[in-house]
Formats: structure tokens, sequence, C-alpha cells
């Protein structure tokens, strides 16, 4: 029973301690791992499991967007991206069709991909 306890107090103590950039890629993290997990669901057919995790996805997604700083002109890029994958989760709600959240996924890694690069040129990964 301490294990599971023990990984809990590592990831909050992880988010508490993330610098902004860090929280932006743990939220790409977790929107893969629930649209794969939401990619499973709706090979099994289980359509209340997909649906929970494709709700995940989206929400973590609308946070992305909420909190962009429209200041910078990179933002409306973001903003571009962060639209056009909420009209392809709301296709995988009615769907149920794996291969449009595999779409958001492989997306969702590109952009994680991209940050985590950015990130290792502006030092912001290094503490």
């Amino acid at each position: 029973m301490a294990l599971p306890n023990a990984y809990s107090q590592y990831s909050n103590s992880r988010v508490l301690t993330a610098s902004p950039a860090e929280l932006t890629l743990l939220l790409y993290e977790g929107a893969i791992k629930f649209g794969n997990i939401a990619i499973v669901k709706m090979e099994q057919k289980d359509i209340q499991g997909a649906h929970t995790n494709i709700v995940k996805v989206e929400r973590i997604i609308d946070y992305l967007r909420e909190t962009l700083d429209m200041k910078y002109p990179v933002a409306q890029d973001f903003e571009n991206i962060y639209v056009y994958l909420s009209r392809r989760i709301l296709d995988c709600m009615s769907s149920k069709n794996p291969a449009d959240m595999e779409e958001v996924v492989m997306h969702l890694r590109s952009v994680r991909d991209n940050w985590k690069e950015v990130m290792k040129r502006a030092g912001s990964g290094n503490r």
C-alpha cells in the first residue's frame, strides 16, 4: 500500500516544483496518455471508458487554449493547432473511431516533441 502513496507524493511534488514550460510538457504527456487509453477503450468497445478519456483530452486542450498568452505571435500558431485538435476530438466523441483519436495523439506527440526541443534550446528543462 505504501508504493502507490509514494508515487502519488512524487507525482504531486513533480507538479508543484515544475516550471511553466515543464507543466506544459506534463499537460501534453497527460493528453497523449488519455488519448492512448481512449484508443484502447474504443478498440475494446468500452464506449463509456473511451468517452471518459476523450473528455480528459478535451479538457487538457481547452486548458492549453485558455492559458495562451496572445501577446506573443507564436500563440496564434498554438491556437490554430488547438482549435483543429478540438474539432477532431469532437469527431472522436461522436464516431468512437480509434483512427480519429490516433490522429489527435499523433499531432499531440508532434507538438510535445517540438515543445521539448524548444525547452532544450532555451534551457528550461535543466534545473
